[in-house]
């Protein structure tokens, strides 16, 4: 498995891939890999001849006093998760190669990236937005796959891919979830033993906002008060507990009632790890039923 770090070198392969006649499949990451980026991989090699991951920790997305100095990497790790997985190659470029002496250019983003996690962290979806942009242009024409659990990241690149007639198909897939029902995430390495059992309250919240919404209540307010009761007694903070519409994000207000397909969105510190975690009420399946046991198989896709 090769691994490009100098751009034009990762443009030049996937040229090269589509004059041999191959269908390029990208999966961008910040590297950290784990099982949920792995099932990204081999969704993408069902869908793809030639299947690349870029791995790259994003400064410009990182606000001045985020985790971007202890984001983890692991990059002779993160290989053996890609070639697993079934990878063809990997662009892990360095900063100065992204953003070279000069850079200046940003991609702004509107309505979209304007609520849930742009709120409490301003600057966030400009700088993905702009990285994402670099790859798209990267890479040419291709598919794209993302993780359903960066359900407003996903959003916003669908919006902008669209709006810049980026020739990249944009696809989600499914979050993948550990047994117990907490959602993958390469930031779950910060939780201590402790902080990783409290963590199970954002499932536990989420599937007794589902259970409710399956029932047939469609008040905002109450479906995040279900969710806020099992989150609140264990976080240190919450930066937002919303429902809001699947594809505009426009958040409801309490008073509001739900159409049958609706987001509920959550970020919450616990344990000095800033999580997030969605459902699409009306789509996906509860994470855990309600014998706490995990609802679904990990494996299946959106």
């Amino acid at each position: 498995m090769e691994i490009w770090r100098a751009p034009l070198e990762f443009r030049r392969a996937c040229d090269e891939a589509r004059q041999r006649g191959a269908r390029v499949g990208l999966v961008p990451t910040m590297g950290a890999l784990h099982r949920g980026h792995q099932t990204l991989i081999e969704e993408a090699r069902k869908r793809a001849d030639f299947v690349v991951v870029s791995i790259f920790v994003n400064p410009t997305q990182f606000g001045p006093n985020e985790d971007f100095s202890r984001y983890p990497r692991d990059l002779e790790g993160d290989a053996k998760k890609c070639a697993e997985a079934g990878a063809h190659g990997i662009f892990a470029p360095a900063p100065a190669d992204m953003y070279p002496p000069g850079d200046e250019t940003r991609v702004h983003v509107g309505a979209t990236a304007a609520g849930l996690c742009g709120v409490h962290r301003p600057g966030h979806f400009e700088g993905v937005a702009t990285v994402v942009t670099k790859l798209f242009a990267l890479v040419g024409p291709s598919i794209a796959l993302f993780g359903r659990k960066d359900y407003q990241q996903l959003k916003v690149i669908e919006r902008f891919a669209r709006d810049l007639f980026l020739p990249v198909e944009v696809l989600g897939v499914r979050t993948v979830r550990e047994p117990d029902g907490l959602a993958m995430s390469s930031r779950n390495a910060y939780l201590s033993a402790e902080a990783r059992a409290q963590a199970l309250a954002i499932p536990r919240g989420l599937s007794a906002a589902a259970r409710a919404f399956a029932a047939g209540e469609r008040r905002a307010g109450m479906l995040t008060a279900l969710a806020r009761g099992h989150i609140t007694p264990v976080a240190s903070a919450i930066d937002y507990v919303d429902v809001a519409d699947a594809e505009t994000l426009a958040v409801l207000g309490p008073e509001e009632h739900t159409p049958d397909r609706v987001l509920l969105a959550v970020a919450a510190r616990i344990g000095g790890a800033r999580l997030i975690d969605n459902l699409v009420l009306g789509e996906d399946p509860s994470p855990l039923r309600p014998d706490g046991s995990k609802e679904g198989d990990e494996e299946r896709h959106a």
